[in-house]
């Protein structure tokens, strides 16, 4: 539940999700659930001549099962916050 909490703190912002068929997709958060399934939009493709197929989507839904990485904004990342929220989770203080 930890990274779940993290990740509604990020709707609004720029992400990038690399799956892991390799296809990297930037775009808006626009939501994100408990499975860490993410809907983007305003979306684009990281390596548009690999994937010129995906030049017309606009919003997608992901699977959380199919992502392998979130690039999070660097003014997004609260240090502090992740550091505290790990020991609490660490401790079974949830």
């Amino acid at each position: 539940m930890l990274f779940f909490s993290y990740f509604k703190e990020l709707v609004g912002k720029e992400v990038t999700v690399e799956l892991k068929n390799d296809l990297a997709i930037r775009g808006i958060l626009h939501s994100v659930d408990q499975y860490l399934n993410i809907k983007l939009e305003n979306t684009r493709v990281v390596d548009q001549d690999k994937y010129p197929h995906m030049l017309s989507v606009r919003n997608c839904f992901i699977r959380g099962s199919v992502v392998r990485y979130v690039q999070l904004p660097p003014d997004g990342v609260d240090i502090d916050i992740l550091h505290d929220a790990t020991r609490r989770e660490a401790r079974g203080g949830g």
